[in-house]
């Protein structure tokens, strides 16, 4: 939805009310300015990936509940685990990009997807929807010259990821080796090793991948 940042800033603003926290307090744990803080609660200014991270983890929510145009949205919604397109800055943590479901059985088809499009060419669509926490399997895009993000950086998270790429080939920088992902072939790794992907190549990269997050770590 081409309005979904628009709500970060009044959404932020809402939990962090709702759960009796100051601004001052929030910026004093992130390290960021409490002007800056205001800036994005007000919508005049965008959070990093780091910082949308840190604020969903310090606030002990989900990255995908910063966004949620309703928050009243119907329980059978939540359940179901299907939501429509959203576009999003970017994500540190794949495990939580999506709110928890309560199914214990998901059935998903190319129609029904909940797919998340990221401003740095990457898009991700879930695969499944079950009330296991701390798991995302998902297919993974990434468009001729897409990266993890825009900024280049590397990125970490708890937990491990398994992929298997469909078609396409993606650079994968792990720690200090730079690897190679064609299709047919298949990585695992542990996702507290700084981490970044890139696709290099003149044609799109499709893969399926599994998060499987660690909560209690570090």
């Amino acid at each position: 939805m081409k309005d979904a940042m628009e709500h970060l800033g009044p959404r932020l603003k809402e939990i962090r009310s709702q759960k009796g926290i100051s601004l001052r307090e929030v910026s004093r744990l992130l390290s960021v300015s409490p002007s800056f803080l205001s800036q994005i609660e007000n919508g005049k200014s965008q959070p990093s990936v780091a910082t949308l991270y840190s604020i969903a983890k310090l606030l002990n929510i989900s990255v995908d509940a910063l966004f949620e145009a309703k928050p009243n949205e119907s329980e059978s919604a939540k359940e179901s685990g299907l939501n429509p397109e959203t576009e999003r800055e970017n994500y540190i943590h794949p495990t939580a990009a999506w709110g928890v479901s309560r199914a214990r059985i998901s059935a998903v088809n190319p129609l029904n997807r909940s797919v998340i499009t990221m401003d740095s060419g990457v898009r991700w669509e879930r695969l499944a929807a079950t009330s296991e926490v701390d798991v995302n399997f998902m297919e993974i895009f990434y468009g001729p010259g897409a990266e993890t993000n825009k900024t280049g950086s590397l990125i970490f998270h708890d937990g491990f990821e398994y992929g298997f790429a469909l078609e396409g080939e993606l650079e994968l920088t792990i720690g200090d080796a730079v690897l190679s992902l064609a299709a047919g072939h298949s990585v695992g790794f542990d996702s507290s090793l700084p981490h970044r992907f890139r696709n290099l190549g003149s044609s799109p990269f499709r893969g399926i991948w599994f998060v499987h997050g660690c909560s209690a770590a570090h």
